[in-house]
């Protein structure tokens, strides 16, 4: 149905590409963002730039939010300027955001109760995959208004995963895959420093590491940016701290014990604390280098 009309709001990283493959689908997209840069280079291809989030609300058959918490998601819709008051009855709310599955599962009863239905819709598969329109999608509300959109949504997916009818089961869904990325994440960064530090050269533990049975797709990704000395935020640590975070608070309601989950996020929250938060995950081996005051990329060899 690419006749309906979507919203977007949030522009970062993975919003941006979404919205490139949204339009490449030619969906009639509307967005918004803070960063007007962002606003302005969609535009040349074919986004309609709001200049407010109820401007944008008011016009849009889909909403979707690619903010980053939920914190970001209850401002956007239930602020003074936010989105709720516009939402045209049926309307339907797209919620992409990493939130905790009852944060999800009481956002869709309070949208419901004014006949406007949110699909908990979180997203995997990064930067790479938001810009190649690969990502998996597991998405959990009314099925009839999933049937829907799936159209709209295969336009920046490869795989759509229904979780159920209920929303938050696509966010617990999210959280069992944050807790493994967040946890392959912290060993990989743990093997790769160790290694380094034990005088083996960077780049080849990193080739053998990807060509033998230690390898993942988190390691093969994300130690590249180590090898390349490349911080730049694609998915930062603070983010995982924040997703981690989510995941230990569901076991702390669950009473299910979470012990490798705990300790990466204490890894996590101690390269935060170091001062690489907004730096790119990968930085979590600067934890180590801090520690025993030496350069992973120091230990190359020429």
């Amino acid at each position: 149905m690419a006749d309906m009309k979507i919203g977007i709001i949030g522009l970062g990283s993975m919003g941006f590409r979404i919205a490139q493959n949204i339009l490449n689908n030619d969906y009639d997209l509307t967005g918004y963002d803070l960063n007007p840069k962002a606003v302005e280079d969609l535009s040349v291809i074919g986004m309609h730039p709001a200049d407010s989030i109820q401007t944008l609300a008011a016009g849009v058959d889909v909403l979707l939010l690619m903010v980053v918490n939920e914190e970001q998601v209850l401002d956007v819709l239930f602020s003074d300027n936010g989105a709720f008051p516009f939402l045209k009855k049926d309307a339907i709310v797209v919620l992409s955001s990493t939130v905790s599955p009852s944060f999800a599962t009481n956002l869709g009863k309070r949208l419901l109760e004014n006949d406007i239905y949110l699909i908990d819709c979180p997203v995997s598969g990064g930067v790479s995959g938001a810009e190649a329109g690969t990502l998996s999608l597991m998405v959990s509300g009314n099925n009839q208004k999933i049937k829907a959109i799936t159209p709209f949504l295969n336009s920046f997916s490869e795989y759509i995963f229904n979780m159920g009818e209920e929303p938050g089961k696509g966010s617990m869904m999210k959280a069992i895959n944050q807790l493994l990325c967040g946890v392959h994440l912290s060993v990989a960064c743990e093997a790769m420093s160790m290694g380094a530090y034990a005088g083996l050269d960077p780049e080849t533990l990193y080739e053998v590491i990807c060509n033998s049975g230690g390898a993942s797709f988190v390691f093969e990704t994300h130690m590249k940016n180590v090898i390349e000395d490349n911080y730049a935020p694609k998915s930062a640590v603070d983010v995982f701290v924040k997703d981690l975070g989510i995941v230990l608070d569901i076991s702390r309601e669950m009473k299910f014990p979470m012990h490798t989950a705990a300790a990466a996020h204490q890894l996590l929250l101690t390269t935060s604390g170091i001062g690489y938060g907004k730096y790119d995950d990968s930085a979590i081996v600067k934890t180590f280098e801090k520690l025993y005051d030496f350069e992973i990329m120091g230990n190359k060899k020429e």
